[in-house]
């Protein structure tokens, strides 16, 4: 890491350090679970349930995210243990975080009693958003950059301002934004998901699936232009089908960013990407054969165990029973038995 423009601690509070890394993560977050919050009332789904879904999500996220970085990076941390919960210095992965997500997400939905596809469907876009908005952190910590650059490509081909140019400058060197890349990818999916899914044809999970092929799609062409890409060794025609994919950016004029050597030749995030688009395209074929997507984006959520109370709540109008409790009328009689004095009080005060 370089000399950083900006200082990656915003204050401090005693001994007590606040990273820009942790406030922009947390401010991502919030965004996300604000705009959720705000789809789910046009769902009649309240705000307590994404609120304890990010509760939990979060911090599964960020661990699966750290796991998945270090499992990768395990050299660099076998004699620096400690190293491993350093996480405000950056070092987690996406896609261990989308993992740790959705992992939970499944338990949580399971447990409410709601569809996990149609309530991802709600989260896709916010997912995105969160995503964009936590592409800065890297930007504040001088991480997650591409290839070197020269300074006129960023002030005269991108025409970035001062701020963004001057922390690309990592140890004399200009880089590629990658992580302005990201962001405005995320930022232009989170519009295309808005808009398609309004669309009468889109099904239940096909949000969430749009989402993963529009992510898989963005983050396969911008980790190539990476300097950090975690990486593993694997055979030589899967390289030359990556490396064959991705030609399309030379084009461009982009060139790929050099693999740090001793790790492998594969970088992970590029074959997860394209791993997960495949599946969710398979995905959303077979549940339409299958008939598994009836349902519509517009369609009422309702949760399985509200709908069974509702369906208990009409039988005991149409029967004339109910379901409250009975009182037992021996443990009444035990009472009165065991408090006399209470019970004469009780009359004196009747008659």
């Amino acid at each position: 890491m370089g000399t950083s423009l900006i200082n990656p601690i915003a204050f401090s509070i005693g001994a007590l350090q606040v990273h820009w890394y942790g406030l922009i993560l947390g401010t991502g977050a919030l965004v996300g679970l604000l705009l959720l919050i705000r789809e789910g009332r046009r769902f009649g789904i309240p705000q307590e349930f994404f609120m304890d879904l990010v509760l939990f999500g979060v911090p599964s996220a960020i661990i699966a995210a750290r796991i998945y970085y270090v499992a990768f990076r395990w050299p660099d941390y076998r004699d620096n243990f400690w190293d491993v919960f350093k996480i405000w210095n950056g070092g987690i992965a996406i896609y261990g975080a989308l993992i740790g997500s959705i992992i939970c997400a499944i338990i949580y939905t399971r447990k409410k009693g709601y569809s996990f596809w149609r309530i991802m469907d709600l989260c896709a876009p916010y997912l995105l958003v969160g995503q964009a908005i936590g592409r800065w952190g890297n930007f504040v910590n001088q991480e997650a950059y591409g290839g070197p650059v020269e300074e006129s490509f960023l002030r005269g081909n991108l025409h970035l301002p001062d701020f963004i140019v001057n922390q690309m400058n990592v140890n004399g060197v200009f880089h590629h934004p990658t992580f302005l890349y990201e962001s405005i990818w995320n930022l232009v999916g989170v519009i295309a998901l808005c808009v398609l899914r309004r669309r009468a044809f889109v099904r239940s999970g096909e949000i969430f699936f749009s989402y993963l092929i529009w992510y898989g799609i963005g983050r396969f062409f911008i980790e190539a232009l990476r300097t950090d890409s975690l990486t593993f060794e694997g055979p030589q025609w899967l390289v030359a089908i990556v490396n064959g994919l991705w030609t399309p950016m030379t084009w461009f004029g982009f060139q790929q960013g050099a693999i740090e050597p001793g790790y492998g030749n594969i970088r992970v995030s590029q074959l997860l990407s394209l791993i997960l688009i495949v599946a969710a395209i398979l995905l959303i074929i077979i549940r339409r054969r299958a008939g598994l997507s009836k349902e519509h984006y517009s369609d009422p959520i309702v949760s399985s165990k509200v709908a069974q109370h509702e369906v208990d709540t009409e039988h005991d109008k149409a029967t004339g029973s109910s379901s409250a409790p009975t009182v037992d009328s021996s443990s009444t009689a035990k009472d009165r038995y065991d408090h006399p004095k209470e019970d004469k009080i009780h009359n004196e005060r009747k008659e």
